[in-house]
């Protein structure tokens, strides 16, 4: 928890990438690092005896790389109100040469996501080509 007693957000981000790399595992059956973490938005935060849950679905396939959407929805256990606490796309990157599976979205979310799936890779690969090269030197504070 953090000062403001609700979960603090580098722990959800742990949960998150652990739970997306399941998901990405699962459909490639094969090794994968994570390569990214792209677009991580808390919405509402988890309060002191709340629930989460985490849902992951695969928005995109590229040749080595693949993209997982995943959901943290909080539940107040007393009440049952459920919402949406935070979400990010994760990218994973194969650690062999093989193609990757072809993508066959089954769920409706997953499909309207995987819409976007294109434009988003575009966007990381500009960001990517766009950085700086980055010091390795220490800058105090």
């Amino acid at each position: 928890m953090n000062e403001h007693d609700s979960l603090f957000g580098g722990q959800t981000l742990s949960w998150l990438d652990e739970n997306a790399s399941i998901s990405a595992h699962r459909f490639s059956r094969r090794q994968l690092v994570t390569g990214s973490v792209d677009s991580m938005v808390y919405v509402n935060p988890v309060e002191i005896g709340h629930a989460l849950m985490y849902a992951s679905v695969i928005t995109g396939v590229g040749k080595k790389s693949l993209e997982v959407f995943t959901k943290m929805i909080g539940e107040d256990l007393d009440t049952g109100r459920r919402y949406l606490a935070a979400y990010a796309f994760t990218t994973f990157v194969s650690m062999n040469s093989d193609p990757l599976p072809t993508l066959e979205a089954d769920v409706e979310e997953g499909q309207k996501l995987a819409a976007g799936y294109a434009t988003r890779r575009a966007e990381n690969k500009r960001r990517l080509k766009s950085m700086p090269d980055v010091s390795l030197d220490v800058v105090p504070y």
